[in-house]
């Protein structure tokens, strides 16, 4: 009988638990319902309609406009190429800058800060000053000339997705540091200790302690530095327009035009079209992490 009463009185405090946490999280999912999987719904709907207004269902044709679309293919492409090299520059050099800034070094807060700095710096402000850098009668322009070198058209030329890719790697690179810090800041000192008297030299420790342990982090900061690719849309579409050089025309630009020229049927279906590439990667990729975590316990 007291068994009963424990077991009832343990079920109305979890109901309440639950009655506070849904009140308090209410705001925040309807916000979230609102803005992103009604619209996100509506635009499913959309991509197998003819017409967002009484419009009729023709089934796949507006995926198949979409993939015969020569302007797709192009930016999807460009899209792939930008994402597949910037993603392992970014992780290389992110994991590199938080190795050293791990030691003690007497620049180390000047070097935290100096990472950190882009982070809070305003998508204009960051337009700005690559502007500055990158025009046709900018700095680097200046120097090259000083130097009997003829100028470049930096944003209309083949080096214009070399100037996207720096900027994308300046802008993020501060927060995959902090990840990186943080995950190696939680490795315990003892497994190095262990190596040290056991005889295993700086590569082997660090592939077989850093590397493993920091497994978790990397697939972390490898979604996020994939996510925060596509969000360098902002910057080139204000450094080069909604037509730029055909080197960095993005699937955001093809969408973007879809939607000025109000054909919203191929901009839906474009963009199902790539949530759902998003969310296969994504889904692969933490698969993987769970084997790997499974085969490491």
């Amino acid at each position: 009988m007291t068994d009963k009463r424990y077991g009832d009185k343990l079920i109305r405090l979890l109901r309440k638990e639950w009655a506070v946490a849904a009140l308090f999280l209410a705001p925040s999912l309807i916000g979230f319902a609102l803005f992103y999987l009604i619209p996100f719904a509506m635009g499913v709907l959309y991509s197998f309609q003819d017409h967002t207004v009484d419009g009729s269902f023709v089934g796949l044709d507006n995926y198949m406009a979409v993939q015969a679309s020569d302007s797709f293919h192009k930016a999807a492409s460009n899209t792939l190429l930008f994402t597949s090299v910037s993603v392992p520059l970014i992780i290389a050099l992110s994991l590199l800058f938080a190795q050293v800034l791990n030691q003690k070094l007497f620049i180390r807060n000047w070097l935290q800060t100096a990472f950190v700095l882009p982070l809070v710096v305003p998508v204009a402000s960051v337009v700005m000053l690559w502007q500055i850098l990158f025009d046709w009668n900018g700095t680097l322009n200046v120097w090259l000339q000083n130097f009997n070198v003829e100028r470049i058209d930096w944003m209309k030329s083949e080096w214009s997705i070399v100037v996207i890719t720096m900027m994308y790697i300046w802008k993020n690179i501060g927060y995959n540091i902090i990840l990186f810090l943080a995950g190696l800041q939680s490795i315990p000192k003892d497994y190095y200790e262990t190596a040290d008297i056991e005889g295993a030299g700086k590569f082997r420790k660090w592939f077989h302690i850093t590397l493993v342990y920091l497994t978790p982090t990397m697939f972390f900061v490898i979604l996020i530095s994939i996510i925060n690719s596509f969000k360098v849309f902002r910057e080139t579409y204000m450094i080069a327009g909604e037509y730029p050089h055909d080197r960095i025309y993005m699937l955001q630009h093809y969408m973007n035009n879809m939607f000025m020229a109000l054909d919203v049927q191929k901009l839906t279906a474009a963009a199902v079209l790539m949530v759902g590439c998003i969310l296969i990667f994504v889904t692969t990729m933490l698969a993987i992490e769970r084997r790997f975590r499974n085969f490491m316990e």
